[in-house]
Formats: C-alpha cells, structure tokens, sequence
C-alpha cells in the first residue's frame, strides 16, 4: 500500500474526489464567461508582451492611450469587443508609423484613424501582431531558463518552509537595502507590498517610484531595479533569493505580463480578492486572472491565493469551509490556465481566537487538510493579523505557535509574522525579532512534520472531514444557485462580502467578444495548455 505524505490526514479519496469534481463544475461556466469576453487590461497587456512601453508627459500609459484611441475610433462598431491587435497592426501595416510607440504618440494627438480590418488585410493584421507579441512571449520564456540556470548555479533555499518577508517604505531605493538585509537574516522570498489603492488605478505607474502609501508602486522599472538587486544578494548568500509581488486589481494581466518579463518568482493572484475585498466587478476579475494566470504558468511564476482574507473578516471556525472551497476552486481555475501543483501557493491562516479552547489544534486541523487535499501544491501559511491585540508579548507568542503549525504541517511557505502586527508598520527591529522567532522554531522542530501523526479517528482527523464535509455542501449550494457562483459571490458567501455580477468598479472596461476578435497572446498561451 502507498504511504501517505507526511503531514497529510487519513481521509476518505473518494470524498476527496467528490470535492474536486464540484470545484469543477463550479468553475467551468466562469471559464465560458472568461473565454467570451475581454477587457481593457487584458488589451494593454497585449500591447505590453508586443514592446509597448512609457507614458506621456501626464503620467498616462502608451498603452492606455493607444487602446482608448482604438475604442474611441471603432466604438461605433464595437470598440473593445474587437481586441486591440487588427486595428493596431492594420495601422502599422498601412503605414501610419513605423513602430508602436510611434503610433500611440501620434494617435493620441489625433493624427491616425483605426479600422477593423477586413480579409486579407485582417490576415496579414493578424499575422503580424502575432509576431510581435510572440517576440514579448519569448522574453518571458528567456527569463524563465535564466531563473533556472541561476537556481542551479548558485543555490536554493536549504529547506522549506521557505522563508517570506514583506518590505515596501513607499522608495524602491530604500527597499532595496531592507531587502537585502532581510535575506541576509534569513528571509527567502522578499514581497514588495504595493502602494496602497494601487489595486484602483486602471494604470500602470512608469518609473522608479519614491513616494508610495504604506507600500511601494508595482511598476516595471521597480521590478527590475530589485529583481537586480537580489541577484547580486543570491550570488552573495549562496542561495536564489524570490521575490513577489502583486498581480491582483485593475491591471492583473499587465502587472503579470510585467513580471514575467522582468523574472519576478511569485505573484499575488487569487481569483476571487479583488471582487470581494476591492469591489471590483467579477466579470472582469475572472476574464483578467486567466490571462493572467496563463501568463503565469509561461513565466514559471508560483502564484500565491488569498483566502486568509476571508478569515480577517469571518469567523476562523465557522468560515474555515469557506476557505477550503476558495482552495478548491482556486485550483481548478489555475490549472485551467495552464499552471501546474508547484505554482499553486494556495492561502491559508492562523486566524482562530486564541481564546478559543483547542483552538491550537483547530489551526493544525486545518493545516493538515490544506496539505492533505493538495500534497504537491507549496501552500503559503499566513500569520495571525485579526487576533493581534498590540500586546507584544502575546504577540510573540502567537506568531511562535503559528510557525510550529507550519513546521508539523510541511507548508511550503512560511509568510513572517509581526509581535507589532496592528501597532505599527514594523520596524527593522521588529523583523528581526520575528525572524529570530522562525529560525529557532524551525531549527527546533526539524523534521517534526514526518512524525507528527495525529490518530485517524482523534480531534484533528475528525474536524478535517468536518470542514470538508462542510465544504461538499457549500459546493452543492453553489451550483444549485440559477448563476452558480456568481450568484454566490453575490449573496456574500466568501467574506461575508457582497459583490453582484453587474456592479462594481472597471465594469465599463469588459466587453463580449464579436466575432472578428483576435488576441495573439491568448493565442499563443492557449496553445500551451
């Protein structure tokens, strides 16, 4: 008989199976519905794999002024439902400028008109944009081999959990040396936590930024500069240090286009975050975080989901359902767009009260099931935030027994929590503490996760078929809904948020496919899966 995986519960495979089966059938008409429609992000990002860089002298984005120039020009005749590709290239092969940002300059002072291309002209349209984006892909696929060649040269993190820190003082050039300290102290992943409200922005920021609000802008050069930086730190170390940042919001598909080009690790990029805790409309999230996701799983990029959210706002017993489902469901659409069990950092926290009565067990419980539904997937183990009261000292504790839960439980990342979590944004002094706290908790523990077996029919085996069971039922309820899991996103059954099908912010930017549409990313990446 085949050994179970260490850190894994003894649960029922056909249960199991049953779960997945209705993940799926959950996720498949949102699938249709990504497949049928386009955004503007998903346009610009286009634009960004075929070479399209800079902004004007306001700030705004090439990429967004060419594709609000294509709209405006074929709005009467579909706009956005088109794609930006024939349009565009149509007017590159007519001669209307000689390259992309040539054309953006031009177009945004009203000196070329765009058509929708018909036959042989739509072809050769077509064919040409196709070539150019391709250029983009094979940058991402370079940057790829290049992290692989790297990893093998110099090194990878000597264990796992692997250890994840956040910086972001709002200047990229003073992240830059607090990156580079953290992982001198330990860390082996660095997150760029971004500016607050970027998320909002149907842009992306150009530049190096120095002013940000309790984060740093996710921009191009910024990824550049400290993916250059922790090269240089990895080569010091002896190991390759990731770095992370946010592929979430109103520019999901451009920030991952972005990322894949300038060999970042691991993105933030949950398929349900933005609707519920940014109000932005599902619609577009789930058409933007499967290009994104696609691109993703070409990049080599592990992505990191977000249902600890969830349990900032429900309760961490009651709701631990609904964050095995969100597992579940975040699976099936990662895999769909290509990305495979080592890309799927699924989410998970340390968010029961303390006070609660074996609430320590509770949290191994669900741990262990995170890690026995998904035994190949690295899962990322968040700190407790909810329970943090500014006592320190519990504090320290706390974040002490969350990182035993990773050690029994073989997460595969470990996010660092802060004694000063809802004090203070830490200090350096505070990191420091909490990598102490990790190192010795880790050091300790060892390999505790192959020993740690906790009886088939005891306390932790028995709460985790409870929540799956929980789980099965909301899946049902989900399907049973006339929309499925729109409707379910609707009635605030993740996070107790509501968020309709028909509402919320960047909905004026999603359009239905026509007919004539082209896209020659989703082309290519479809191609992969």
């Amino acid at each position: 008989m085949k050994a179970r995986p260490v850190g894994t519960l003894e649960l029922d495979p056909a249960t199991i199976r049953r779960a997945r089966s209705l993940a799926r059938k959950a996720g498949r008409p949102i699938v249709t519905i990504a497949k049928k429609h386009t955004t503007v992000a998903v346009e610009r990002a286009t634009l960004r794999l075929a070479g399209l860089e800079g902004a004007d002298a306001d700030g705004i984005p090439w990429v967004n002024r060419l594709l609000d120039c294509v709209r405006a020009d074929l709005d009467a005749d579909g706009g956005l439902a088109h794609g930006v590709a024939l349009p565009v290239w149509d007017a590159l092969l007519r001669g209307e400028a000689d390259d992309l940002a040539t054309l953006a300059q031009k177009a945004s002072a009203g000196s070329v008109s765009f058509r929708l291309p018909q036959g042989r002209d739509a072809a050769r349209a077509s064919a040409a944009s196709r070539k150019q984006v391709g250029t983009g892909i094979r940058r991402i696929d370079v940057r790829r081999r290049e992290r692989e060649r790297l990893i093998k040269r110099v090194g990878d993190a000597p264990r796992k959990p692997w250890i994840y820190l956040i910086v972001a003082t709002g200047d990229i050039y003073e992240d830059i040396p607090q990156a580079q300290a953290a992982a001198r102290a330990g860390a082996d992943v660095i997150a760029v936590i971004r500016s607050t409200g970027q998320s909002l922005l149907d842009y992306v920021p150009e530049g190096a930024t120095r002013e940000g609000f309790a984060g740093t802008y996710a921009t191009q050069e910024n990824f550049r500069l400290m993916r250059a930086a922790l090269d240089e730190t990895s080569k010091e170390l002896g190991r390759y240090i990731r770095l992370t940042n946010y592929a979430s919001g109103l520019c999901m598909p451009e920030i991952a286009a972005l990322a894949g080009m300038e060999r970042l690790d691991m993105m933030l990029n949950d398929s349900m975050y933005g609707i519920l805790f940014r109000d932005i409309n599902p619609i577009r999230t789930f058409v933007d975080q499967r290009l994104s996701r696609q691109i993703h799983a070409r990049a080599g990029i592990i992505i990191n989901t977000g249902e600890d959210n969830y349990l900032t706002t429900a309760d961490g017993i009651e709701a631990a359902n609904t964050v095995t489902t969100s597992q579940l469901l975040n699976e099936y659409f990662a895999k769909e767009a290509g990305l495979e069990d080592w890309q799927l950092g699924l989410g998970h926290a340390f968010e029961i009260d303390p006070n609660v009565p074996d609430s320590f067990r509770l949290e191994l419980a669900h741990a262990m099931l995170a890690r026995t539904l998904f035994p190949d997937a690295p899962l990322k183990w968040m700190p407790p935030t909810r329970h943090m009261t500014g006592d320190v000292f519990q504090g320290f504790l706390l974040d002490g027994f969350f990182n035993l839960v990773g050690a029994m439980t073989g997460q595969g990342i470990l996010l660092v929590g802060m004694m000063t979590e809802a004090v203070v944004t830490p200090w350096l002094s505070d990191r420091d503490l909490a990598l102490q706290n990790v190192r010795y908790v880790m050091n300790a523990a060892g390999n505790l996760h192959e020993d740690f077996r906790p009886a088939p029919d005891g306390f932790i085996a028995n709460r985790a078929r409870q929540v799956l069971g929980e789980s099965i039922d909301l899946l049902e309820r989900i399907i049973d809904h006339d929309n499925g899991l729109l409707d379910a996103i609707a009635d605030g059954t993740f996070g107790l948020m509501k968020r309709p099908a028909d509402a919320g912010r960047g909905l004026e930017g999603v359009a239905k496919k026509s007919r004539a549409y082209y896209n020659p990313a989703s082309e290519i990446l479809e191609e992969q899966s």
